[in-house]
């Protein structure tokens, strides 16, 4: 469970980074890193047996 998590949680942050060097405008940017934390903390939920 825990190694899940945390894997979980390297992913949400190297797709992070990914989307932060991609070459698009500002607000773009911000709607697709709610939309990834949004989806790793749902994940990271789910985990912890929260759903």
């Amino acid at each position: 469970m825990l190694i899940g998590a945390l894997i979980t949680f390297l992913v949400v942050i190297l797709i992070l980074y990914l989307i932060n060097l991609l070459p698009i405008d500002g607000r773009a940017k911000q709607i697709a890193r709610v939309v990834v934390i949004i989806l790793g903390v749902i994940s990271l939920l789910k985990y912890i047996a929260v759903f």
